[in-house]
């Protein structure tokens, strides 16, 4: 079998995945196939395009990779408008990355690490700037919440994380007893050394909703306890939950889990893209959850059908 070659131009790109993060970046890097641009930059970009990217394979597809150079809706949609001014032909784009998910959908308990598949962003410039999901898109992620599906896509997906997990420490499970979720009434605070929450105990700390939790010393009795992963007691493998519906997005980040819970459910959502969350954030999920996301796209990637049209730009042999 004849290794697989680089396509001609940028017109045989048919995916596209961008991150808000590099360190997002760093875990979809290492779930590449192979890359087309080891020696130099083969495809350039249109007059006008001030993004920098990569490009390479993920099993059957060719795939651009895009930093947005920029936390916020405004400059991801300056990225994904230019994007789509160099590479023309684009059939999917994926946001890979970390978000805050709402601590509980219908029956399901919801845990750090696990994934949102969404087909629509809620007051995203991202969604303005790539359209609204098509019926492609659409039929893919419904076809995803087949049982059946959904089963193959985690099974996948836990393939590459432990693929990502032997690569490098820095995305090895955290555990579950460090899946720390408070009660939503209580207001996180800096408990020494910041005069907004020392003097002011009804005033809100925008730095305090934003900080790591264990940077602020927030009380642990206010913790809430939840019903473990049968198996991850014994030491089993995290297997990311898969839920698909809508995503917020915002540049206001909200005062407190009251607050997000509110609009989760008014507007049926399941994550927040981080900023918006604005909830407290828990620094050593991070990488995790960044793997997590990664793997699920690459998962993903397996499972979306191509055109017969775009038979000759698509690879016919595969990665992992």
């Amino acid at each position: 079998m004849s290794a697989p070659q680089p396509p001609a131009d940028r017109k045989s790109f048919r995916v596209a995945i961008l991150c808000a993060l590099p360190h997002e970046a760093d875990a979809v890097a290492l779930l590449f196939d192979q890359f087309w641009d080891e020696e130099r930059d083969p495809y350039g970009r249109a007059n006008g395009d001030r993004n920098s990217y990569n490009t390479g394979r993920i099993r059957q597809h060719h795939v651009v990779l895009a930093v947005l150079p920029r936390i916020g809706t405004s400059s991801a949609a300056a990225t994904t408008a230019s994007l789509r001014s160099s590479y023309t032909n684009l059939r999917l784009a994926i946001l890979v990355g970390i978000c805050g998910g709402v601590p509980r959908i219908k029956d399901d308990n919801v845990f750090l690490g696990d994934v949102y598949p969404s087909h629509f962003t809620i007051k995203s410039a991202i969604e303005d700037s790539l359209r609204r999901a098509n019926t492609d898109i659409g039929s893919l992620l419904a076809n995803l919440e087949i049982k059946l599906n959904k089963a193959r896509l985690q099974a996948k997906a836990s393939t590459h994380l432990k693929h990502l997990q032997a690569a490098t420490k820095h995305y090895q499970y955290p555990g579950i007893e460090n899946n720390t979720l408070y009660d939503p009434k209580y207001t996180h605070r800096h408990q020494k050394g910041c005069s907004v929450c020392v003097n002011d105990p009804s005033a809100f700390c925008e730095s305090a909703s934003r900080a790591f939790y264990m940077e602020t010393g927030c009380d642990s009795t206010s913790v809430v306890a939840r019903e473990r992963f049968a198996g991850l007691v014994d030491g089993g493998d995290f297997i990311p939950g898969i839920f698909i519906s809508r995503i917020g997005s915002g540049n206001t980040v909200m005062k407190s889990r009251e607050d997000q819970d509110r609009i989760a459910a008014n507007n049926d959502l399941i994550a927040f893209e981080m900023e918006g969350a604005g909830a407290h954030k828990n620094k050593s999920w991070q990488d995790f959850a960044a793997a997590t996301a990664a793997s699920m796209a690459k998962a993903i990637l397996k499972r979306y059908q191509v055109h017969d049209e775009d038979q000759e730009t698509t690879l016919k042999n595969g990665g992992i």
